[in-house]
C-alpha cells in the first residue's frame, strides 16, 4: 500500500453494520428507537435528581453525571450513523472522523472512571456512615468529577494527536459505523508501532486501574456487610449497591465481549456488531437499572409526572375565577 499524506485526505467511508439496502430501514428504525430511549431515559434521571432536594446527595450527583456522559457517548456515534443511512451516504470528513474518535474516547472512558468514583462513594457510605457527609462533601465530589474530566480529556487528546500524525490512503473504507481508534490505527498506511504501543498500554491502564478500584471498594464493602449482625441490616446495606453493581457488570461484560469477539473472529463486521452492546445497549439500560431498583428515583419521577398536571390545574382554576 502506497503511503498517503493525511493532509490531502478530505473524506473517509463508514461502511456501517450492513451494506444490504433492504436492511437499512430496519437498522435506521432500530437505532433511532434505541437512541431516543437512551436520551429520554438518562434525561429523566438528570431531571429527577435535579428537581428533588432529597436526591441532592453525592450518590445521585455522580449518577446524574453518569447519565449526562451516557447521553453524550451515544450522541457521538449514533446521529452520524442515522444521517448516513437517511441520506444513503457513507461519507465522513477527515476532521469529523478525528473529532468523533476524540469524543468517543472521552465519554467512553469517563463512564469507566465515574463507575469507579461511584464505587468509592458506596464504600464510604457503608463502611464509614457516620463520617459520610464529611468525607464526601460537595467540594470533594466536584473535584473528583473535575479531575475525571481533565484526565480523560488529556487521554483522548493523546490518542487523537497520535492518530493525526498517521498517513492514510485516499477513499479509505472504515468497516465500522463510527471512527473507532483501533480501526483507524489498523488502516493507516504509515508505521503504527508507537500508536499500538501507546494504545495497548493506555487500554491496560484504563481498564485495570478503574476496575481495581471498583474491586477493592467492593471487597471492603462486603467485609463491612459481613460484620453487620442483623440480617435486615445486611440486606439494607447491600441493596444500596445492587444498582451500581448491575451497571458495573453490564459495562465490563459488554466491553469484554467486544474485545473477545474482535480477537476471536478477526472480523470487522462482528466487532462492529459487538460494539453496539457497548456503545448503545449499555447507556440505554443504565437509567432503567437505577430507576427499577431505586425507590427514591421512582418517587422523584412520579413527582415529575405530577408537576405538569398540577400546573395545568392551577392555570385552569385561575382562568375560571371571575
Amino acid at each position: 500500500m502506497e503511503p498517503g499524506n493525511n493532509t490531502h485526505i478530505s473524506t473517509f467511508l463508514l461502511l456501517g453494520l450492513s451494506e444490504d439496502p433492504k436492511l437499512q430501514p430496519l437498522i435506521f428504525s432500530l437505532f433511532l428507537f434505541m437512541y431516543l430511549i437512551t436520551v429520554f431515559g438518562n434525561l429523566l434521571t438528570i431531571l429527577a435528581v435535579s428537581s428533588d432536594s432529597h436526591l441532592h446527595t453525592p450518590m445521585y450527583f455522580f449518577l446524574s453525571n453518569l447519565s449526562f456522559v451516557d447521553i453524550c457517548f451515544t450522541s457521538t456515534t449514533i446521529p452520524k450513523m442515522l444521517w448516513n443511512i437517511q441520506t444513503q451516504s457513507k461519507i465522513i470528513t477527515y476532521e469529523g472522523c478525528i473529532t468523533q474518535m476524540y469524543f468517543y474516547l472521552l465519554f467512553g472512558d469517563l463512564d469507566d472512571i465515574l463507575l469507579s468514583v461511584m464505587a468509592y462513594d458506596r464504600f464510604v457510605a457503608i463502611c464509614h456512615p457516620l463520617h459520610y457527609m464529611n468525607i464526601m462533601n460537595p467540594g470533594l465530589c466536584g473535584l473528583l468529577v473535575l479531575i475525571s474530566w481533565i484526565m480523560m480529556a488529556m487521554y483522548s487528546l493523546l490518542h487523537t494527536l497520535m492518530v493525526s500524525r498517521l498517513s492514510f490512503c485516499p477513499d479509505l473504507e472504515i468497516p465500522h459505523f463510527f471512527c473507532e481508534l483501533n480501526q483507524m490505527v489498523q488502516l493507516a498506511s504509515s508505521d503504527t508501532f508507537l500508536n499500538n504501543l501507546v494504545m495497548y498500554f493506555a487500554a491496560l491502564l484504563m481498564s485495570v486501574g478503574p476496575f481495581s478500584g471498583i474491586l477493592y471498594s467492593y471487597l471492603k464493602i462486603f467485609a463491612c456487610i459481613h460484620g453487620i449482625s442483623s440480617a435486615q441490616g445486611k440486606c439494607k446495606a447491600f441493596s444500596t449497591c445492587v444498582s451500581h453493581l448491575s451497571v458495573v457488570f453490564l459495562f465490563y461484560s459488554t466491553g469484554l465481549g467486544v474485545y473477545i469477539s474482535s480477537a476471536a473472529t478477526h472480523s470487522s463486521l462482528s466487532g462492529a456488531i459487538a460494539s453496539v452492546m457497548y456503545t448503545v445497549i449499555t447507556p440505554m439500560l443504565n437509567p432503567f437499572i437505577y430507576s427499577l431498583k431505586n425507590k427514591d428515583i421512582k418517587n422523584a419521577l412520579k413527582s415529575l409526572y405530577l408537576i405538569p398536571g398540577i400546573k395545568w390545574t392551577i392555570i385552569l382554576f385561575m382562568m375560571k375565577r371571575p
